[in-house]
């Protein structure tokens, strides 16, 4: 069981529809998942087309005439996913609990009763340093921080840094932190830019994992649906299904290889036999990094798909079931196609896609 905060002080960032898309991924690969909405402005519970009266205002405030407990308030939003619903009146508690002896335990109180029921709590934290996101942090063994690759956004996360650091010197407790990549945008290069900044200075914190600028996302939100049940082919289903399966990844290293049953280990085997490993090459001397990209990875870029250099050349290889993919080189954020393969189709942005055939 673990709890996660999602946390950034600056708004615009993807926070909550990280929180509600994640935690829907998650609960589509088996787990039971609970998004706990701490946001006063209540963007998760809207985001997903939930209307409350009552609110972790509820559960929390020792001032309001409706005290309840979180097993009260809890909604379902799909089958194994649950989330507690926020309220404007949530944005009171800051002065509330301003004066009360052990202020930055109340949330740890009132989920230690249902903690053991779900496989990972979610807190979708208010865009602020407050009370109630020291709250969050206090209660959590993992703090991701959604970010956008820009310069304001790397100032945001060191402030939040240095309250996870206030937060382990004075109540005595550590978070893992994570950053996320959101709204990435490939076709700029001044994306890529950003992203080697923070790949410079964050090593070791990045999610592999990088959450592209996908217009799904937004329309799911109007519609008060989770991009998975909106549109579960777009990108951005994919990128948090990603997401979540890294995440459950992560956690089966840490504990232990006892995690992957010996019926994993045969699906695996079994998956894997028709699996064939194609090379991907490409001259570019002069380039700083090369991605391969295509529809065997939904046109993503990230790490896995990052290609080496050697001697002006880049290449990579490339596990790959028998068939037709499409496929591009981003070159120092450009998209290409291979120059030397003749096998090509125009697509719907202009340019052109090369095509590569693998047989058995």
């Amino acid at each position: 069981m673990k709890i996660i905060s999602i946390a950034n002080q600056k708004g615009g960032c993807g926070k909550t529809t990280t929180a509600i898309n994640l935690a829907s991924a998650l609960s589509e690969n088996g787990n039971k998942v609970l998004l706990i909405d701490l946001d006063p402005q209540a963007h998760a519970s809207l985001g997903l087309n939930i209307q409350s009266r009552d609110s972790i205002y509820n559960v929390i405030s020792n001032l309001t005439p409706r005290k309840m407990s979180i097993k009260d308030i809890v909604r379902n939003v799909e089958n194994r996913f649950d989330i507690v619903p926020s309220n404007i009146l949530v944005g009171t508690l800051e002065q509330e609990l301003a004066d009360e002896i052990g202020r930055e335990l109340k949330l740890k109180e009132v989920v230690n009763p249902i903690k053991d029921e779900y496989d990972y709590i979610l807190i979708d934290c208010a865009p602020s340093l407050g009370i109630l996101t020291v709250n969050a942090i206090r209660v959590s063994d993992e703090l991701i921080l959604p970010v956008e690759t820009s310069r304001f956004a790397m100032q945001g996360v060191e402030h939040l840094m240095d309250i996870v650091k206030l937060i382990k010197e004075r109540l005595n407790h550590s978070v893992d932190c994570k950053i996320l990549i959101t709204m990435f945008d490939s076709r700029l290069r001044h994306s890529f830019s950003m992203l080697k900044t923070f790949k410079e200075k964050y090593a070791g914190m990045l999610f592999d994992t990088i959450v592209h600028v996908n217009v799904k996302l937004k329309e799911s939100a109007v519609m008060g649906q989770t991009v998975a049940t909106f549109d579960k082919y777009c990108r951005g289903a994919k990128d948090y299904q990603a997401l979540a399966k890294e995440m459950i990844m992560l956690d089966g290293q840490q504990k232990g290889p006892e995690v992957f049953s010996s019926r994993m280990r045969e699906v695996i085997r079994q998956e894997m036999q028709d699996v064939l490993m194609a090379r991907f090459k490409v001259d570019a001397p002069q380039a700083k990094t090369v991605y391969l990209t295509g529809s065997f990875n939904d046109w993503t870029i990230d790490e896995n798909f990052r290609m080496r250099r050697e001697n002006g050349s880049w290449d990579i290889q490339v596990p790959l079931r028998p068939g037709k993919y499409k496929y591009q080189f981003v070159v120092d954020g450009v998209w290409k196609a291979d120059p030397v393969n003749v096998q090509q189709e125009r697509n719907s942005f202009g340019d052109v896609n090369s095509i590569v055939e693998i047989n058995s």
